[in-house]
């Protein structure tokens, strides 16, 4: 390939990757995008390429770096912060990971299904009630998640419309000012937020790390409120998103659907064929901190590395077939939650969340169906997480 194109695009299907992406795919496993600055980086697309890089402590997470690549100028802000977590290497990102991985664990995970499974059955229940037709996404695929990570981390859902609204702006915000101020509000609300439990403890993820690692010192009072703030937007973002594009992308392959409904047993390997097929969050970002030779590149230090997780999930050396929805398929070598150090230490909860959502709604609700027809259903811009701005269904 002589010419880098550009990156992000949008899909023409919100759940197939962009066309013009098709020459990505062809001229793989590695390729060259350009972001909206003019900056030319590599694309990742082979899928064993994506998760032999993922795991190479020469690729660096870190966004203050000032040879980290910005996609889009909105991101450009966040430089001026040190983002915990997913802007971090190691030892401090291990330090910090650990802390929190036994509230995201199998074990806490299957603890809170009842609770999931509450607030599910409770939703639906007032859909029902309300009858046809009725919105999916602010209905159900935005209140589930943002429900159950209020709860596990003790943030009251009676702020759920503030938070939504700035995690919005924080991530399809139409300039770096707009992201900006959302970052500062949310961890102004978090300051305060934190402020009132130190006064009043309370029963959640926070409260602990309060009383667990604020008060002895081994965690800073700004690197709590910063942590908060990505537990809170990755926590209901994301899963948001996939509910509802994945509940758009079964009705549209009625075989698949029909399938699903006949065989409970399914539901978990149809959750990991949706992530691996609907790829949300589509472009995972690294700098290079020393030269590395692989798929028959080189790539070089201080160089901006992309991976498409749109294409590294449709690679057909892993996938046969792979523009097909097959919810038998085995998809679980996936890369829709990242891979290595940096995998989505939320996924136990995402998959917990989506299983029972999409489980609970076509059994309760088995003729679901658009309420328009699909081309006039708005989805969202590809330089943000894919997904559904409105869903309309009827039954």
């Amino acid at each position: 390939m002589t010419e880098a194109i550009p990156y992000f695009q949008d899909r023409t299907c919100p759940y197939h990757p962009p066309a013009g992406y098709r020459p990505l795919r062809e001229a793989g496993p590695l390729a060259h995008v350009t972001f909206y600055d003019g900056r030319k980086v590599w694309a990742v697309t082979g899928h064993a390429e994506a998760r032999t890089l993922l795991s190479d402590q020469r690729l660096s997470a870190d966004r203050q770096n000032p040879a980290f690549p910005i996609p889009v100028e909105r991101f450009a802000a966040l430089r001026r912060v040190r983002t915990p977590l997913i802007g971090v290497d190691d030892p401090e990102h291990n330090t910090q990971r650990r802390m929190l991985i036994p509230s995201f664990s199998t074990k806490r995970v299957a603890a809170l299904r009842p609770e999931i499974q509450r607030i599910v059955d409770e939703l639906l229940d007032r859909m029902l009630a309300q009858g046809p037709p009725a919105e999916l996404v602010s209905a159900f695929a935005l209140p589930v998640p943002s429900m159950v990570i209020c709860s596990l981390l003790g943030v009251p859902y009676a702020d759920h419309e503030f938070f939504e609204e700035e995690s919005r702006r924080l991530l399809r915000g139409r300039t770096a000012d707009e992201a900006e101020d959302a970052r500062i509000a949310l961890e102004e609300y978090f300051t305060g937020l934190i402020a009132h439990k130190e006064k009043d403890p309370g029963d959640g993820l926070l409260d602990e790390l309060i009383a667990d690692r604020l008060r002895t010192g081994s965690l800073e009072h700004e690197e709590l409120v910063r942590l908060a703030m990505i537990l809170l937007v990755a926590g209901h973002e994301t899963t948001a998103n996939m509910i509802s594009l994945g509940t758009f992308t079964l009705l549209e392959h009625p075989e698949q659907l029909t399938r699903l409904k006949a065989e409970d047993s399914l539901v978990p390997a149809a959750v990991e064929e949706l992530l691996r097929f609907l790829s949300i969050a589509d472009g995972m970002l690294r700098v290079a901190k020393e030269d590395i030779e692989i798929g028959g590149s080189v790539i070089r230090a201080d160089d901006g590395v992309l991976f498409p997780t749109s294409l590294i999930n449709r690679d057909d050396t892993a996938y046969p077939s792979p523009d097909r929805l097959d919810l038998g398929r085995s998809a679980r070598h996936h890369v829709a939650f990242g891979f290595g150090i940096h995998q989505c230490l939320g996924q136990n909860l995402a998959r917990a969340e989506m299983e029972i959502a999409l489980r609970s709604l076509f059994t309760r609700i088995p003729d679901l169906r658009l309420a328009v027809p699909a081309a006039e259903i708005p989805f969202k811009p590809g330089d943000t997480l894919q997904g559904m701005i409105e869903l309309p269904l009827a039954w």
